[in-house]
Parts: structure tokens; C-alpha cells; sequence
């Protein structure tokens, strides 16, 4: 048995958010697609939604019962604009909440780990997903992604630590799941792929899979934090180079059976997802 109200998908046109948006309106529910460009998602409504304007707010949540939480891209406090929203959300009749965070974060962490802590105080129904690092990361518009395409090379601080990459429909699916079913989770959620590689792995099985020459290329954390200062506001990029560093020390080098659990199937490998989007595009 699953619920049945609205639910807000805040992020409706990024990796998770749409296809959480497009899955749950596949299923029947009534979605209310936000971005800041409210995109179009097939059977969602979209409405505009910015973080960084609170007038865009109300009209979003209203009618809405459960909310699909991406944070703001790129901010190292996300719990300024976001608890206000919250607290805005629990007033609008808002019962149900499912946070995306990430695996290398926790409750009371840095950035959206603040977020995390609050929200078991703020609903009575709640979820904070914590998925590993993204496989599209690599096949995407993410910077490794345009580094694979234009150089040949993933550039990390990783070393030779290895991460359990997760397929955003994956986590899609396990999102659906916390939105949906009639009991919440309740509790945080760590999501990963079915096994652990290197980026020397992933460079390797990309290289087999589309027959182009990929290489890992080992960075200092110092001196990957000032690649992605170019990119990315310079708090954000010391953050994003210490957590290269975690998975250098082995923090990301771990399997979890939720997605199985979840929803009921295996999680889907890099190498199959890359074969099949190199099958698709041929």
C-alpha cells in the first residue's frame, strides 16, 4: 500500500530529481515537477522554484503533502535557505520529506549533513538518502564527464580508493519507495552500486567498453581543489577535495544490500549502464 498525495520533487530537472519526477508520475502519483526553469517532466505539473527566492516558495508547496529535497548545487551552508523552507513546509501541511545527502556525509556533517540532523525534528515522516558517488558522474555533464570526452583522462585525489558507484536510477527507484510507501523509512539510507572500484577500474572499463583510451590521472588534494576552484566557489572545492581524500583512506570502500531491499532488484553495475548507453547511442 502506498500513499497518495502530491509530492513536490524540488531539483526537478537535475540527475535524481528528474528521474524521481518521471518514475513516480509513471507510477500514477501527482507530481509537482520545481526547477528554476520549471522543465517539463511527462505527467508532472512544473513549477518555477528557486531556493534563492523565496517568492517562488508558496505556490510550489501548496497542495503538497511529501517533498523530494535536492539541495542548492554548489553551497557550502545549504541550511540557510533550506530549514526556513522547511519550517515553511511542516506549516503548508508537508508530512513527508526524503533528503538527498551523499554516502561521505553524516547526520551534523558539513554542508547538507546540517540539514540531515534537523529533519527527524521537523517531520513526522522522513528519509535522508546517502547515495555513493554517481555513475553518470563519468557518463554526464559532470566535470569527469567532460574530461573523459575532451582529454581522455578522470582527474582525481582519490589515489587508488575505491567507491561503490551508484546509478541514478537507482536511487531514483529508492527515492520513489521513501516518497511513497506507507510506512517512511524513518531513517537514513546509505545507497550504493553492487561493487567497489578505483578510478583506475572506471577508467579501465571505459576504455574497454567504447574502445577510447581513458586514463586516471592522481592529483594531490591541493592541487584538485584549485581545478575545482575554477568551477565551483572555493569553499565548495576544498569540500569536494577533502571528501577525494576520505576515499584515498578507504571511507567509500563499501557495499550496502538497499537498493536490493528497497526495491527489490539489484543494483545496476558501471559496466552494464555503460553498455548499454554506448548501445543506444550506436
Amino acid at each position: 500500500m502506498t500513499t497518495a498525495g502530491t509530492t513536490l520533487v524540488i531539483g526537478a530537472t537535475g540527475t535524481t530529481g528528474s528521474r524521481t519526477a518521471t518514475q513516480l508520475a509513471a507510477a500514477g502519483h501527482r507530481v509537482k515537477a520545481a526547477s528554476r526553469r520549471a522543465g517539463q517532466v511527462a505527467g508532472a505539473e512544473p513549477v518555477p522554484f528557486d531556493w534563492h527566492a523565496p517568492a517562488t516558495h508558496a505556490a510550489a508547496l501548496d497542495g503538497v503533502d511529501s517533498v523530494y529535497l535536492i539541495p542548492p548545487v554548489g553551497d557550502s551552508d545549504p541550511a540557510a535557505v533550506m530549514l526556513p523552507f522547511l519550517q515553511q513546509a511542516r506549516s503548508a501541511g508537508v508530512r513527508r520529506a526524503v533528503l538527498l545527502s551523499s554516502s561521505a556525509i553524516p547526520a551534523g556533517g558539513p554542508a547538507v549533513g546540517t540539514v540531515h540532523q534537523a529533519l527527524p525534528g521537523l517531520f513526522p515522516e522522513w528519509a535522508v538518502l546517502r547515495p555513493s558517488w554517481f555513475m553518470q558522474n563519468f557518463t554526464g555533464s559532470h566535470a569527469h564527464g567532460r574530461s573523459i570526452r575532451d582529454e581522455g583522462s578522470i582527474w582525481t585525489a582519490t589515489e587508488g580508493g575505491r567507491v561503490a558507484f551508484v546509478d541514478a536510477e537507482d536511487i531514483a527507484a529508492v527515492a520513489v519507495r521513501a516518497l511513497t510507501d506507507e510506512q517512511a523509512p524513518n531513517t537514513d539510507l546509505v545507497l550504493t552500486g553492487p561493487e567497489a572500484l578505483s578510478h583506475d577500474d572506471i577508467a579501465l572499463i571505459i576504455t574497454e567498453v567504447t574502445g577510447r583510451p581513458v586514463t586516471h590521472r592522481r592529483l594531490s588534494c591541493e592541487q584538485m581543489r584549485d581545478r575545482l576552484s575554477a568551477e565551483v566557489p572555493v569553499e565548495f572545492a576544498a569540500l569536494l577535495a577533502d571528501l577525494d581524500r576520505a576515499i584515498a583512506a578507504g571511507a567509500e570502500d563499501r557495499v550496502t544490500d538497499t537498493v536490493h531491499r528497497l526495491t527489490g532488484r539489484p543494483p545496476r553495475s558501471f559496466r552494464t549502464l555503460l553498455e548499454e548507453e554506448v548501445g543506444s547511442s550506436s
